[in-house]
Formats: structure tokens, sequence, C-alpha cells
């Protein structure tokens, strides 16, 4: 049995933390509007953190400027990092062989 995952919309989830933060009573809030109060704070902590980039949708967490470049470039460096490794090996292997060749 599969449960059925609800969706809501970006302007009720704001009208929900407005409304939340208004009133205070974030559990009794919850319950009129038939979401766990678990919801309610992670929505709050979410607008709190980034006002412009809270609810973006589809679950994405959407990312600053800055933090698009930062992933850029940590993708960039694991790739950096990977060849330089590939690298070493290669030459510790072609380096073994020269060294049997020359020995024989």
């Amino acid at each position: 049995m599969t449960k059925t995952r609800k969706k809501y919309s970006k302007e009720f989830k704001q009208k929900a933390v407005q409304l939340s933060n208004v009133r205070g009573n974030t559990q009794q809030i919850a319950r009129e509007l038939g979401i766990s109060a678990e919801l309610l704070y992670r929505w709050r902590k979410e607008m709190k953190y980034n006002p412009d980039l809270a609810f973006s949708g589809n679950g994405k967490a959407q990312l600053t400027a800055e933090q698009k470049e930062l992933a850029r470039i940590k993708r960039e460096l694991a790739d950096v990092k990977m060849e330089r490794d590939i690298l070493k090996k290669a030459v510790s292997i072609f380096s073994a062989n020269d060294r049997k060749s020359t020995n024989s």
C-alpha cells in the first residue's frame, strides 16, 4: 500500500508560515490546516533561511549563484583529481614496463 504524497502550493505554504508567525501556536495551526506540525516547522525554517528561494517546488533546493558556482567548482575539482590519479597509475605502469625490458 503506497501513500500518495500531498502537494501544497507556494502560496499555501507562505500563508501557513505567516499565520504560524502571527499566532504562535504552531501545533494548533498545523491541526487546523490538516498538515503535520513537523512540516510546518520545516516550512518556517526554509522561509527563515532563504525567503527568496523558499518553496521552489519539486523537492529540489534552489541555489544562489554562489552556491551554484561552488558546486560547479567542486565537480570540476573531483574530475581533475580523478584524471590525476589515472595519470599517476599510467606512469607507474609504463615505468615498470620500461624497467623490465631494460633488465633482460
